[in-house]
């Protein structure tokens, strides 16, 4: 359920009871989504569990992905009530699942597994060499965010911006153009998988430019400054010393 939705539900004072009716939901979901969202229901106490937990209840956000700790909250009872009432009904939560199937791949001797993922669904699983699986598809994404992270500080601590005309609109445009080609390990790219530590220390070993001026640079139609500033410091304003092709 999306917030706003559930906001405009909430906002007209309706209970979770009526809005589980509404759209066809238990109110057992309906605060889980209440609460997942950060906002507060109205009449909440009421739908508080008291004694026993109905296997109702429990499905519903069972089904929705709850966990141990968010239906103790959503229910109003503990953990271990969570836990008994989940066996007496014979369910279990889809993390529970996962490491049921994830337990029986492993001891197939599997590499890849189909497991569900709580946010890609059922997918490929790889097992990895601390001996868990997970999911491929989230692998790649932590890669990526990975690489982003690292790129956006390597640029920030170069000075962010193109050291001959102060380029900064776009950081995909900014690249890394070494002082000394002599001194070059490796070319500082987005995809590298080097460690931060020896990113830096390459970086150092170059100037921030934008992908024209380092083209022009690289080409001979322009040259750097005899002294190039270093990094962190603002590019320069008088780019008089820079000679540039007039054609």
């Amino acid at each position: 359920m999306d917030k706003d939705s559930l906001q405009l539900f909430l906002n007209q004072g309706l209970s979770l009871e009526e809005i589980g009716r509404r759209v066809g939901r238990h109110p057992s979901t309906v605060g889980y989504w209440v609460k997942k969202h950060g906002l507060a229901a109205a009449h909440q106490a009421k739908h508080a569990a008291r004694g026993g937990v109905s296997r109702e209840a429990l499905s519903s956000l069972v089904a929705e992905g709850a966990t141990f700790a968010f239906m103790s909250e959503a229910l109003g009872v503990s953990v271990a009530t969570i836990r008994y009432w989940l066996k007496r009904y014979d369910l279990e939560t889809s993390r529970s699942t996962r490491i049921r199937h994830a337990k029986a791949a492993r001891g197939a001797g599997h590499a890849i597994a189909r497991l569900r993922c709580r946010h890609h669904g059922i997918t490929d699983f790889w097992l990895e060499g601390r001996g868990v699986y997970r999911c491929k598809k989230c692998r790649l994404e932590a890669v990526v965010r990975r690489r982003d992270t690292v790129r956006k500080t390597l640029i920030a601590e170069a000075g962010g911006a193109c050291r001959l005309c102060g380029y900064d609109r776009y950081m995909a445009a900014l690249q890394f153009h070494h002082l000394d080609p002599r001194s070059k390990s490796f070319t500082i790219r987005d995809g590298s998988l080097r460690g931060i530590d020896v990113l830096r220390s390459e970086a150092r070993k170059c100037v921030l430019l934008c992908a024209n001026c380092h083209a022009e640079v690289e080409g001979g139609v322009a040259t750097l400054p005899a002294k190039v500033p270093g990094q962190g410091s603002p590019p320069p304003d008088d780019l008089s010393g820079v000679a540039h092709d007039p054609g």
